[in-house]
């Protein structure tokens, strides 16, 4: 979100798996011609046909046809975890989320409810207008009303699909089980993910938005198979300090290349 496939962000990334493993392949995905339109379409193109975009990107390149490692970063980590369930080839070997909401949201960014009384207050009428009027708005589709279960299955048109809320798609979880790895960064002083046990793929219990529960006591975990990853021990769990998405150079080297892709 506000981010693009250009930005000194994503080249730095870049730069880093390259000098860390030489000869590797590194494809930023720009969904768009450009970098105004990637950074647009962050905010108003639906992730289902940012995932249909980003699908025929990576079939057109030869150099991914023998299969890749997704990263992810912030909401492009659950975009590109829907591009594996959704796009069966070439193969996704290996998926990194990094701060991203792998259960969705139900909080506006640094307005903790914990703390603040009318961030808890305001949570309905977003519910309202994230269902109805704003649809249009990428960052909807991940709104995730704790309240209502049955309501958020429906009416939202992304985050529920992808996560096996209403019907269980078997090309999900059969791509996600085909997995070497699945990691998950959470960051540790994070105020803009609410609740913070999403990039963990945690969520609230059903019916209410204070208590939480961790991904291995959600339904989402059988109902998209990864507990059958789990029992595999292809499931990681990394904790980083800082605020979202403020990690150095070298965290992301030790903790992510070195552990995770050499």
């Amino acid at each position: 979100m506000g981010d693009n496939a250009n930005g000194p962000g994503m080249n730095r990334v870049k730069q880093l798996i390259e000098n860390e493993i030489p000869g590797t392949y590194v494809k930023s995905l720009m969904i768009g011609g450009n970098i105004i339109t990637d950074t647009i379409n962050g905010f108003l193109m639906h992730p289902t046909d940012q995932v249909e975009y980003a699908c025929n990107l990576i079939q057109s390149d030869p150099n991914l046809a023998q299969g890749y490692y997704g990263i992810g970063f912030s909401q492009g980590s659950q975009f590109i975890r829907a591009l594996g369930q959704r796009c069966s080839t070439p193969k996704m070997k290996g998926l990194i989320s990094i701060g991203g909401q792998q259960q969705g949201v139900y909080g506006i960014p640094f307005c903790n409810p914990d703390f603040l009384e009318f961030c808890g207050a305001i949570r309905p009428i977003v519910t309202h207008f994230a269902y109805e009027s704003f649809q249009f708005l990428v960052q909807a589709t991940y709104w995730h009303d704790a309240l209502n279960s049955t309501d958020y299955a429906h009416r939202n048109t992304f985050m529920a699909d992808i996560n096996n809320e209403l019907r269980i798609n078997q090309t999900y979880v059969d791509n996600l089980q085909a997995l070497e790895k699945f990691v998950m960064v959470k960051f540790e002083q994070d105020g803009m993910v609410i609740p913070i046990e999403s990039q963990w793929f945690g969520f609230y219990k059903p019916g209410q938005g204070t208590v939480t529960e961790s991904l291995q006591e959600s339904k989402v975990y059988t109902r998209l198979g990864l507990d059958k990853l789990g029992s595999e021990g292809k499931l990681h769990f990394l904790s980083c300090p800082g605020l979202h998405l403020q990690f150095t150079p070298e965290w992301f080297v030790e903790h992510i290349i070195k552990a995770h892709l050499k």
